[in-house]
Parts: C-alpha cells; sequence; structure tokens
C-alpha cells in the first residue's frame, strides 16, 4: 500500500508570529527594545509607516521557516498600525532602518549573520547598541547601505529618520536634526508633564496670593474713601 503525503498549497502555508522564545535575555535589553520602538513610534505618528518590535520579519515567500524577528525595524510607506508579523513580499516595502540590541552571547550573530542578511535585503540602515558594552566599546555602531554594501557611520546620524543618535546610559537618545530637540522617553515625557503641572499649580498659587492682594488693597482703599467722606461731612472742607 502506497502512503500519500499531501503537499501544502501556497495559500494554506502558516507563518508563525511566535516562537515561544523570549523577547530579549536582560532586563536592559527589553527596556531598550520597548523604550526605541515607543520613541520613534510617536515621532512617526503623523507619517504612512509603520514601527515594530521583536517581530518575525518573513522574506522568502512560501518557507516559513526562512525567517528573522529584529529587535525594532521601521518600514516607511505602508498601512501604519501594528502587525502580528510583517511579509515582504505582502507590504511591498523592505525595514528602512533595524535596530538590534546586542549582547555578547547573540555577538556573531548580528554583526555577520543578521549584518550580512539585511545586507542582501538592502536595508538602508543597520544599528547595533550594546546597552552593558559588553563588546562594542562606544556601545553603538551603525552601518549605511552604500555602493559596496554597508559601511560604517561614523557621525552617529541616522540620515532615513533624519535623526542624531546619542549614547544616554543603557538607551539610546534621539535629537531632531532640524531643532535639535530630543524625543522624550515616557519616562521623560511623564516627568516633563509632573513639572509642567507644578509649574501650573505655582502659578495659580501665585496668582491667587496676588489677587487677595490686589483685593486687600482695593478694599482697604475703599475705608480710605469712606473714611474720608465722614470726615469731610463732619469738619467741611480740608484745608
Amino acid at each position: 500500500m502506497t502512503t500519500v503525503v499531501p503537499t501544502l498549497k501556497k495559500s494554506e502555508l502558516v507563518y508563525p508570529s511566535a516562537d515561544g522564545e523570549p523577547v530579549a535575555e536582560t532586563y536592559d535589553h527589553v527596556y531598550a527594545i520597548l523604550t526605541t520602538l515607543s520613541v520613534l513610534k510617536q515621532y512617526l505618528a503623523d507619517r504612512r509607516a509603520t514601527v515594530l518590535g521583536n517581530q518575525f520579519l518573513y522574506y522568502a515567500q512560501g518557507f516559513p521557516k526562512v525567517r528573522v524577528a529584529p529587535d525594532v525595524m521601521v518600514i516607511f510607506d505602508v498601512e501604519p498600525g501594528g502587525r502580528d508579523n510583517y511579509k515582504i513580499w505582502e507590504e511591498g516595502q523592505v525595514p528602512k532602518v533595524i535596530f538590534e540590541m546586542t549582547s555578547l552571547s547573540t555577538q556573531s550573530e548580528d554583526k555577520v549573520i543578521k549584518k550580512d542578511l539585511y545586507e542582501r535585503l538592502e536595508v538602508q540602515e543597520y544599528w547595533l547598541f550594546d546597552p552593558k558594552g559588553e563588546w562594542i566599546p562606544e556601545k553603538l555602531r551603525g552601518y549605511r547601505l552604500g555602493v559596496e554594501g554597508y559601511q560604517v557611520i561614523t557621525d552617529s546620524r541616522c540620515q532615513v529618520l533624519q535623526l542624531r543618535l546619542e549614547i544616554e546610559g543603557k538607551l539610546i537618545g534621539f535629537y531632531r536634526e532640524d531643532k535639535v530637540e530630543k524625543l522624550l522617553t515616557s519616562d521623560e515625557l511623564t516627568s516633563a508633564l509632573k513639572a509642567e503641572r507644578q509649574r501650573a499649580e505655582a502659578e495659580r498659587q501665585h496668582a491667587e496670593v496676588e489677587s487677595q492682594r490686589a483685593q486687600s488693597e482695593s478694599q482697604r482703599a475703599a475705608e480710605l474713601e469712606s473714611l474720608l467722606a465722614r470726615y469731610r461731612e463732619q469738619f467741611g472742607k480740608l484745608p
């Protein structure tokens, strides 16, 4: 008896959105991923673009096991919003910028395997961030696609995003090139909002004190005018 093994059609192929592996190996890496993701999502909120974090990037149609999961990737000219995974052949766009939060244990994969893959996919910029400084002394290293492949970025500028990148402890700081203005993290936004509320409350209290002082002065002037009127009634005009 001959056993027939059914073959799946392309439409029946399943492209998983998770593999059960942790997002990152340490808190510092998770925090760097989530912070970068939220800052860039806010920055590109009014653009036709999406920012995805630690989600499968499928680049070979018909081969669900051929995939990679960039820590943070930015794709332009696609519908905004999240996705469970990203298939290049469906969306029609390759990520323009990819950030990998690297470590000593992922060093080889990040600087060789993923770098070569992203170069072949023609990802315009590839940034490696080592929050613990385990193998990148400067913590941040970028590559920009040129005619001869990836070249090391020497000016810490992300040309695609038009942002300047700076190391701030265990996070990447993002600054607008046009306004030299920092893109605030959620923690910084919370602190700024708290400070603004405190300033507004201080101004309100100051205004209230000034109002009370003005009211007191007005009342005192009215009392003096009343006293002067009574004096004139009793003694006539003043000399």
